[in-house]
């Protein structure tokens, strides 16, 4: 059938590989045959599903299409119709976003967090230092040991969240992140719920004095920062968008960066060879995290988007108020935009992968996860340069309850 008949089948979303961190195997027929197709969605709406690289990447930057408040999708009126909620970095639009993004991104560029360079590995190596020294057979699990501390040892350093609050905080970001398993209303009240948490966090670091004026434009962490613009007179930002900040680095930075570590530690320990070359050339690290990007799904999580106007795309005709479904994790396997796309090549380049979206609203903080996943290799190989699986891969069993599919365990001797 031809990519410009109309087909009015729908499917359902391509479930994933048991055992796998996605489901991109599944997407090659619909990008051959049906490359936008309707589909009913987890929470039983239907969306149009895109698996093409150039349509992924072209939706994520089209005007036509926005990403829906959480309240507000799928819509509900009267009586029934949720509170608003504070739009998150991507979902804000317009002068808006672009006035906040202005302000932020400085933060996450790759000059700026130089600085966070030497304690990212600080951390890294506390938490191997930690985990040999009570590992006398030379044994250990990398998923609580390491994987799941490090991610949010760095979020906090970073973004200014007290580590300690991590009780309060972290079980309404898990309950969002797990959404396909609750209620909306679950979801909502999760979500309300760590708006208030930031709100508090910030009105506690007012009530103290975040120090934020009297440090170096280097020094402070980026609550502080940000709170001290929107103080400013004439200042870019409003406490809103802090709190908005915050609560979108929680979303977004913490259990996603988690998943994908896990999920990339395994490809590159089931490749022995692979992970020779990176210990002996470190060079190498950067660009084999730019593939393991593309090659582990980032995000399982459903991309919502929705249509502001009717057009049509490969002969579908997509109406206002429809949503849109772009898949990074099929259109980083497309054959048209990849040689040999199923093939794990850590030395693939150039590597036009979508794993953090694309345009005005590509993820903030794609470059503090880049360095993140590198420095954990690094470190790994230098503290550890004889690490291997103690089991193997096809029977370490996973974590296949929520989108964000990982090992649940990574048995590891050294």
């Amino acid at each position: 059938m031809s990519d410009t008949e109309a087909v009015d089948t729908v499917i359902e979303v391509p479930a994933p590989e048991p055992g796998s961190a996605g489901s991109p195997c599944a997407y090659a027929r619909l990008r051959a045959e049906h490359p936008v197709v309707k589909a009913q969605l987890p929470n039983g709406e239907t969306g149009w599903l895109l698996s093409r690289h150039e349509d992924v990447r072209a939706a994520f930057a089209d005007p036509r299409l926005v990403r829906p408040l959480l309240s507000a999708w799928p819509p509900r009126e009267g009586d029934d119709a949720p509170p608003p909620c504070l739009p998150t970095f991507l979902e804000m639009t317009g002068e808006h976003h672009e006035r906040v993004r202005r302000t932020v991104l400085p933060l996450f560029g790759r000059r700026r967090l130089e600085f966070m360079v030497p304690r990212v590995r600080a951390i890294a190596e506390e938490l191997l230092d930690a985990m040999t020294a009570g590992s006398p057979d030379g044994t250990a699990d990398l998923v609580p040991a390491f994987v799941e501390s490090l991610p949010l040892r760095v979020l906090c350093e970073t973004v200014g969240l007290p580590y300690e609050d991590r009780d309060v905080y972290l079980p309404h970001t898990l309950a969002l992140l797990s959404a396909s398993g609750l209620t909306m209303d679950e979801v909502l009240a999760a979500l309300y719920a760590l708006q208030d948490y930031a709100s508090e966090l910030i009105a506690r670091k007012e009530r103290e004095g975040d120090g934020a004026r009297d440090r170096d434009a280097d020094g402070g962490d980026y609550i502080g920062l940000l709170l001290a613009e929107s103080r400013r007179p004439g200042g870019a930002l409003t406490r809103d968008d802090v709190v908005s900040f915050v609560v979108t680095m929680l979303m977004a930075g913490y259990k996603t960066n988690i998943q994908h570590t896990a999920n990339a530690l395994l490809v590159l320990l089931g490749r022995p060879d692979e992970l020779r070359r990176l210990r002996e050339e470190p060079a190498r690290i950067g660009t084999a995290v730019e593939e393991l990007l593309r090659y582990v799904p980032l995000m399982n999580a459903i991309n919502i988007l929705v249509a502001r106007e009717d057009f049509t795309l490969h002969g579908q005709r997509i109406r206002a108020g429809d949503a849109v479904v772009p898949v990074p994790a099929a259109a980083n396997r497309d054959p048209a935009a990849f040689a040999d796309p199923d093939r794990f090549d850590p030395a693939r380049t150039p590597n036009a992968h979508v794993a953090f979206g694309h345009g005005p609203h590509a993820c903030t903080g794609g470059h503090l996860t880049r360095l993140q996943l590198a420095t954990a290799i690094e470190v790994l190989l230098e503290k550890l340069p004889g690490i291997e699986l103690a089991e193997p891969a096809a029977g370490i069993p996973w974590d296949e309850t929520t989108p964000l599919r990982a090992p649940a365990r990574l048995p590891v001797r050294w």
